[in-house]
Formats: C-alpha cells, sequence, structure tokens
C-alpha cells in the first residue's frame, strides 16, 4: 500500500484545495450552489482520487484513480478560467491558479507514464 502524502503530486493538489476554498469565500453567494461548489468540489476530487488509488492493490487500479485526478484537474482549469470571466477571480488569482492546476496535471500525467511503463 502507498502513503498519498508522500507524493508530491498529492501536496501539491492538497494546497491548491486549501487556496480555492479560500478564493471561493469572497465569490458570490448566488454562486455558492453554482461555481462555487463545483469548483471546490472538482478540487478536491483531484487529490481525494490519489490518495484512494494509493490505497489499490495494482498499478492498474492507482493508474485509473490518476486518469479520474487528471480527469478532475482539467476541470479545475475550466472552471478557473470561468471565474476569472465572470470577474470572481482576479487575472492574477487566475494566473497563479493556472499555473499551479497545469503543473498538477503534468505530475499526474507523468506519474501515470511511469506506471505504465513499468
Amino acid at each position: 500500500m502507498r502513503d498519498f502524502r508522500k507524493y508530491n503530486v498529492w501536496q501539491l493538489s492538497h494546497n491548491l484545495v486549501l487556496e480555492i476554498y479560500l478564493l471561493t469565500k469572497d465569490f458570490p453567494n448566488t454562486e455558492l450552489y453554482g461555481i462555487t461548489n463545483q469548483l471546490r468540489r472538482a478540487s478536491v476530487s483531484v487529490p481525494t482520487n490519489i490518495s484512494e488509488g494509493c490505497g489499490r492493490s495494482s498499478d492498474a487500479d492507482f493508474n485509473r484513480f490518476l486518469q479520474i485526478a487528471l480527469g478532475s484537474a482539467h476541470e479545475v482549469e475550466y472552471l478557473i478560467q470561468l471565474s476569472c470571466d465572470l470577474q470572481f477571480l482576479t487575472v492574477d488569482n487566475h494566473l497563479d491558479l493556472s499555473v499551479k492546476i497545469n503543473l498538477i496535471k503534468k505530475k499526474l500525467y507523468h506519474l501515470s507514464q511511469k506506471l505504465i511503463t513499468k
């Protein structure tokens, strides 16, 4: 069994969740059950799926959860863009979050590739 806390990609994605929760506090109340909820859920899905995959017994199962995490990361990337376009996030916040989510996507991809070529 793997320890998810040892994966840098998990640490980065966990920190991103904390940052997204902080930033979405300032989103309009009318979006509480809309973009706010969706962005939070998608961001939480990334480290959650990494964690769940670590509890699986095979590399193939772990990889399947990494692919789910990667899909959620793509969703986060779009929701960050949408939030900026709707002026819920500043351009600076958008750029900062975009850099972070793209790094997470890259690391998920590389970890997945490493499992496939094992």
